[in-house]
């Protein structure tokens, strides 16, 4: 393997380009872009050069690498972090965004609407924000509303819709909150120049949408139309209450962004201030991982990356706390996406201020920054300070370094070697978290193989957790002995999760084994921590057994019901609402199927089941045994 690397080496061009490192198992660990890719990966491998921990330890893994070529610096910039949203590899920092925050949304139609979604769809829509603050979008929203008669309903409405007036006027028309396009009583032309003037108030360009309405007043006066003239008064003192509520930062009305970046050890907090007209719009911040070796220059260039990536506004002039790394790259890169996005030649700045106004500004970042990063750490001790007594029971009896706060069990169920399924349940701070239980059908194993199986649901499980960068369990735990944790620990190993601890719990004399111990450790049954992972264990078990219950009952439906003449899909699943099961529309009298579905059918049903009756001993009459035998 170290001669395939050097000779790649040696192959390797003096361009500028993207290289991908690879692990043993042909996972892209890290992507990097060079000015020359023969010098800058060759660094990677020069003996005498000094390393950081995170470096040396990414260098011992790397099996193999690739790259490819591009004819500028700027193109391998927005190669590289195309492959890092595409592979998330291990070794990149990594910037959790604020996906999780609301976003306002101005959809793309040709009445718009307007409203906060988390879900961001790129169907030609805008959206602004995320904002971390909730009751703030509601109090911005609920300005937007009364300032504009921005329509409230869900419908899609074109020209058709409007011209055969398919909606009707609601309430929001007679309380003066919307104007009606609905049945056509505002035009498509003046509709989508509300819709502009909505989208200076979330650009913070106020002062714009204060001179249209105070235009407005004043036309509609001079007409004598004092009603409306009145309404439009009323918009523009809620405009103005809104700008005395934002912040003035700076006098120049200059539009900027501010960035800075605060990091210790592995972890980092990047906080991105949006000035437009001198005053504060808003404000979000990112925590980075895999920042321990990193300098803020090289944070900096990543945090400007992924943010101007995903947004179609770009300012003037960007503050920043220090210069970026590879700042001529990424100051084209953005000049090229401005003049793109505005279809003529613009011209941004980055600033690196040392005095006056614009470094005041920039301290302001950084210490929000800073508190935000002492948040973080607050809340991990909080979390740890906060774990229940069973959990750092747990954490004393298995000799883990951290409290497994996150624990995910696996669970494998058949049924005479048929509908083998699989279960996973999540516990977080020891309680069931059930909007991440998951359930598998085994597509790969034929017959029963409870270790094959166990081996296709993790590879499943961790192969995608992976690939979506998601949060890892801090424990690990599969229903059976030694045998079980050994695949589990093969999966793992073959994912390079071998950090993550995993146990097996055994029925029979609720034994934990843990990997590289032949006996089981010595936890007293009496102990809390066994009773934990017993509910956890049970937990998995049930909710197993009532997938693979599911799977029987649509099983039954298709060999029993759908094998009679005349009945279909939609006949049979009415026959299961009405009488709860097949064996419930076998034992039902003539009477009660002929006032459930009609003579005819009836009759056909009750001859179907009269002419093949079940043996005494069926599948579905006794549960309690069907339970055990899954067991």
């Amino acid at each position: 393997m170290k001669d395939l690397i050097e000779k790649k080496l040696e192959n390797l061009p003096a361009s500028p380009g993207v290289y991908m490192f690879k692990d043993a198992g042909e996972a892209i660990i890290y992507v990097g872009k060079a000015k020359s890719l023969r010098s800058r990966v060759g660094q990677y491998f020069q003996e005498s050069r000094p390393r950081d921990p995170k470096t040396a330890v990414l260098v011992s893994k790397i099996a193999d690498l690739d790259w490819m070529i591009t004819d500028s610096e700027v193109e391998a910039l927005i190669l590289e972090n195309n492959f890092i949203k595409k592979y998330h590899p291990r070794y990149n920092i990594s910037l959790k965004d604020d996906k999780s925050y609301p976003s306002i949304r101005i959809t793309h139609e040709p009445y718009p609407r307007v409203f906060a979604t988390r879900k961001i769809i790129r169907d030609g829509s805008k959206y602004y924000g995320p904002y971390t603050d909730s009751k703030y979008i509601r109090f911005l929203l609920k300005t937007l509303r009364k300032v504009f008669p921005i329509r409230s309903c869900n419908y899609y409405l074109d020209a058709e819709t409007v011209e055969k007036k398919k909606v009707k006027l609601c309430l929001d028309y007679h309380i003066h909150k919307c104007e009606g396009p609905c049945e056509g009583l505002v035009d498509m032309l003046a509709y989508n120049a509300m819709i502009a003037n909505v989208e200076k108030f979330l650009n913070g360009k106020t002062r714009d949408v204060v001179k249209f309405f105070e235009q407005q007043m004043e036309s509609l006066a001079e007409q004598m139309r004092f009603e409306e003239a009145a309404r439009a008064r009323d918009r523009l003192n809620l405009v103005r209450e809104y700008e005395d509520r934002q912040k003035m930062v700076a006098g120049d009305m200059v539009d900027r962004d501010i960035f800075a970046v605060a990091h210790e050890k592995d972890d980092a907090c990047a906080v991105v201030f949006k000035v437009r007209e001198g005053k504060v719009i808003g404000k979000q911040h990112y925590y980075v991982t895999g920042a321990e070796g990193k300098g803020v220059p090289e944070l900096l260039e990543t945090v400007l990356q992924r943010f101007y990536d995903a947004t179609d506004e770009i300012p003037p002039e960007i503050l920043l706390q220090d210069e970026p790394e590879n700042a001529e790259t990424v100051h084209r890169w953005l000049e090229e996406r401005m003049a793109k996005m505005q279809n003529h030649n613009t011209v941004v700045q980055l600033v690196v201020p040392k005095i006056g106004e614009k470094a005041k500004l920039v301290a302001l970042c950084t210490t929000n920054a800073k508190f935000f990063l002492d948040e973080l750490k607050l809340q991990r001790m909080k979390r740890a300070a906060v774990a229940p007594r069973t959990l750092l029971s747990l954490q004393r009896d298995l000799r883990m370094e951290e409290t497994p706060m996150k624990i995910e069990c696996f669970d494998i169920s058949h049924f005479q070697g048929s509908e083998t399924v699989a279960s996973m349940v999540v516990f977080e701070n020891a309680k069931p978290k059930k909007s991440e239980y998951r359930k598998y059908k085994i597509k790969t194993v034929e017959g029963i193989d409870d270790f094959a199986s166990m081996k296709e649901v993790l590879r499943r499980r961790y192969s995608r957790a992976i690939a979506e960068n998601q949060k890892m369990p801090d424990l690990i735990m599969v229903d059976g002995g030694k045998g079980q944790l050994s695949s589990a620990v093969e999966v793992l190993n073959e994912l390079r999760l071998e950090d993550i601890p995993v146990i097996g719990l055994a029925k029979r004399l609720e034994e934990v084994f843990v990997p590289q111990m032949s006996d089981a450790l010595g936890i007293p049954k009496t102990s809390s921590s066994i009773h934990l992972l017993q509910r956890v264990r049970d937990e998995a078990h049930r909710f197993a057994i009532t997938f693979h219950r599911q799977l029987r009952d649509a099983r039954t439906l298709h060999t029993e019901l759908l094998d009679i003449p005349g009945i279909g899909p939609k006949t049979a699943k009415d026959l299961i609402d009405t009488f709860g099961s097949v064996r419930g529309v076998r034992e039902a009298s003539l009477s009660a199927l002929e006032e459930a579905m009609g003579k005819q059918k009836a009759e056909a049903v009750a001859n179907y089941f009269n002419q093949n009756k079940p043996p005494a001993e069926t599948m579905d009459s006794n549960t309690s045994e069907l339970v055990e035998e899954m067991e």
